[in-house]
């Protein structure tokens, strides 16, 4: 019993120690033993205050507001040092040693005008709603033919579309032989038939021909009443058909919408009549100027976006319905001639909101998690339109590792707004607050990347083959090569076999790969077993996930790229990593290839 008791007691100085190393501590190490060494045996808190936090030795991102077990290695929890070091509930400290591990960089920011300010919109090419006409049929009957049985057909006005058998047209016909007989003693039934017809859609010239052949037609023809290229084909031959039914939807495409997403803070910034200058992957070198015409007044509560639109002329047809477009509308940003601007990279966006971390001691790796409110994105740059002063320090590179630091200590941090104890999963691996964001699990995940764990070269270099086999898959989404994806999702599932976890001899990092493996190997088992690309895409935003866990937590000996587009997953945005800075989608491809953009790096 003693000697359990010794070894406890050793587990705690190691754990504390470890903590103190990482993170940084109050004051110097005898101030640090000398704290560890006020904590009696008996744990009798009684006189803590209400606001004692407690944490576990060996698991500092266990925070709980009462004494108790460790929920994953069952040990006390231990009094958290929470305010003893003079930090405020926002702020954390960071040591030296980390901050170089984590290549974590400040800049200072100050207020400036963007002279060539230009903002940026992505959106689709969509027909113009104004010019769309839907073919119907003015009798009821069977249709005996269809001419024109695909989508993207172009048809003329007066183009024959259809033949339809209608019982009903065929009693009018008798009518009008009858009524011709007739028309010379009862010329207002002879006109009143004619009429009949005419409401059918049928035209002078077959009427008389009715007339003069003398004989009933069964099948009579749908003619085009409009000109242009069938987006929807609504029936099919032998189909029945009512009077008034849809045939075919047809749209005019000689101009067409440009439909832009502008997010609410940029809403000022826009207005009709705008030039606004379009270009597309389709004709790279051209550049095609519009008018805003429409600015949605309601605002999509879900992406927080607002519709704006342009219209486009296409008498050329070079633009088609669901292509890519990006928008960029000059001096669109007067505004911001008093405003504070910062580096992408230095900006977390959790879908509804967006944080920077401010160093706020110049002599000290002392850290504030700060909200902002964005303004417009300018090329690698953010206006701040909230929360910044001019002479603010954020960090530019390796936010993302404060941002798990602060989870760590049990702070305020992007997914946790509440600060405080952090759910555990896995064993402790990439544990985080429930997300009550909207973000999808793999944001939340990535969210939490940890400090490096000193790993054998021999180890490195086996998750280095697993880190190659995901940059071909990267790359063949690239290129829109289902094929290719499809073999280095095997690829990786045969590297991950080969990675010894018996050479992590450290608990923590062989807790961490576990969950890692296990998540990596079921992404890229549904990456393999799957031919369709959309569907490989969604799984590999899960598998990027966790594939930059482990470079963060590991390293692989090489820097890489953190890079994160916000329009793919529906909006929700999503991250990958690349060896090289320059963007290359792998979310959508040729379609839209250099959308995204840097947001860390990691070496």
């Amino acid at each position: 019993m003693k000697k359990n008791l010794i070894f406890i007691g050793l587990a705690l100085v190691v754990g504390l120690l470890g903590g103190w190393l990482i993170f940084g501590g109050s004051g110097n190490d005898e101030q640090a033993i000398k704290d560890l060494s006020d904590m009696s045996d008996s744990h009798d808190h009684s006189g803590e205050s209400a606001e004692q936090m407690w944490t576990c030795s060996m698991h500092p991102q266990i925070m709980q507001p009462e004494p108790g077990d460790c929920p994953i290695c069952g040990m006390d929890l231990i009094p958290a040092e929470a305010g003893a070091d003079g930090l405020s509930a926002d702020e954390i400290k960071m040591t030296e040693n980390a901050m170089a591990l984590a290549n974590i960089q400040t800049s200072v920011v100050g207020q400036g005008q963007m002279d060539s300010g230009t903002l940026k919109l992505s959106g689709k090419i969509k027909p113009n709603e104004e010019s769309n006409a839907v073919q119907v049929t003015y009798f009821g009957g069977r249709i005996e033919n269809l001419y024109v049985n695909t989508t993207g057909e172009r048809v003329g006005a007066g183009q024959r579309l259809a033949t339809i058998y209608s019982p009903e047209l065929v009693s009018a016909q008798q009518e009008l032989l009858t009524a011709a007989s007739l028309k010379e003693s009862q010329p207002a039934l002879y006109k009143a038939v004619r009429n009949k017809l005419k409401l059918w859609k049928l035209s002078e010239k077959q009427i008389n021909a009715i007339e003069t052949a003398g004989k009933v037609q069964e099948n009579f023809p749908v003619y085009a009443t409009v000109s242009g290229t069938v987006t929807h084909k609504m029936v099919e031959e032998g189909d029945y058909v009512k009077q008034g039914q849809p045939l075919y939807k047809i749209a005019n495409l000689n101009t067409v919408w440009a439909e832009f997403d502008a997010y609410e803070n940029q809403i000022a910034s826009l207005k009709v009549g705008q030039t606004i200058k379009v270009t597309t992957n389709a004709y790279r070198n051209e550049v095609f100027d519009a008018k805003v015409s429409f600015i949605d007044p309601l605002l999509n509560s879900s992406t927080r976006t607002v519709v704006v639109r342009a219209v486009l002329n296409n008498k050329n047809d070079l633009f088609k319905p669901g292509m890519f477009v990006e928008g960029k509308i000059e001096g669109a940003q007067e505004s911001t001639l008093r405003k504070i601007t910062v580096p992408a990279t230095a900006v977390m966006w959790t879908g509804e909101r967006s944080v920077v971390y401010v160093k706020t001691n110049p002599n000290e790796a002392i850290f504030e998690m700060r909200e902002v409110l964005l303004g417009n994105a300018n090329g690698d740059t953010y206006t701040i339109i909230e929360g910044l002063q001019n002479g603010d320090e954020v960090v530019t590179n390796g936010t993302f590792t404060v941002d798990a630091a602060a989870q760590l200590q049990g702070k305020k941090s992007m997914m946790n707004t509440a600060g405080g104890k952090t759910m555990t999963g896995h064993e402790g691996h990439l544990g985080m607050q429930g997300n009550n964001s909207g973000d999808s699990k793999e944001n939340a995940d990535h969210s939490e990347m940890k400090e490096r764990i000193a790993v054998s070269n021999k180890f490195q270099g086996q998750l280095k083959q697993v880190f190659e086999d995901y940059i071909l898959l990267k790359d063949a989404l690239v290129n829109d090569d289902a094929k290719n994806a499809q073999q280095a999702g095997k690829q990786i599932i045969q590297s991950l076999k080969n990675v010894d976890m018996k050479l992590l001899s450290d608990e923590k990092a062989h807790n961490h790969w576990m969950t890692i493996q296990k998540e990596l190997n079921t992404s890229a088992n549904a990456i393999s077993s799957n031919t369709d690309i959309s569907k490989q895409r969604g799984h590999f935003k899960h598998l990027s996930a966790h594939m930059i866990s482990s470079v963060q937590l590991f390293g692989v000996n090489e820097n890489v790229y953190i890079q994160f587009c916000p329009m793919a997953d529906n909006n929700k945005g999503a991250y990958w990593i690349s060896l090289e800075e320059e963007v290359r989608n792998p979310y959508y491809g040729e379609a839209m290839l250099t959308c995204g953009e840097v947001r860390d790096t990691l070496k």
